[in-house]
């Protein structure tokens, strides 16, 4: 069992900066791919980005160019740098680490973009 914690949100004016971070209960040595996801209430949690063990990412088209997601190391595996922030950003961000057959969730760090 691993357990994910984020942490990096609060609350950011638009055009702000803000860096996610996902830390491990435990070394993470091998996965499938690493994403993070965001859900605001009322909807479903939306993928934002992707990055698989041989270093593909991938993006959704509403934070290309804004947003990168980065391998870190076993402890730390993926962070989310966030640029340009707009107040549609505003969500709750979730880790999520495939590794194997399993999927591992964090519990969400809230991202506010307000001015």
């Amino acid at each position: 069992q691993v357990q994910l914690v984020e942490s990096g949100g609060g609350l950011v004016q638009p055009g702000g900066s803000l860096r996610l971070s996902c830390t491990a209960s435990r070394s993470i040595f091998s996965f499938n791919a690493m994403n993070w996801y965001r859900q605001v209430p009322g909807k479903e949690r939306e993928l934002v980005a992707t990055i698989t063990s041989g270093g593909y990412t991938s993006y959704a088209d509403f934070v290309k160019g804004r947003f990168t997601i980065s391998r870190n190391n076993a402890l730390n595996p993926v962070s989310l740098q966030m640029n340009t922030l707009k107040p549609e950003d505003t969500a709750v961000y979730y880790c999520n680490v495939n590794v194997g057959p399993t999927n591992y969730w964090g519990q969400g760090t809230q991202v506010t973009v307000s001015s």
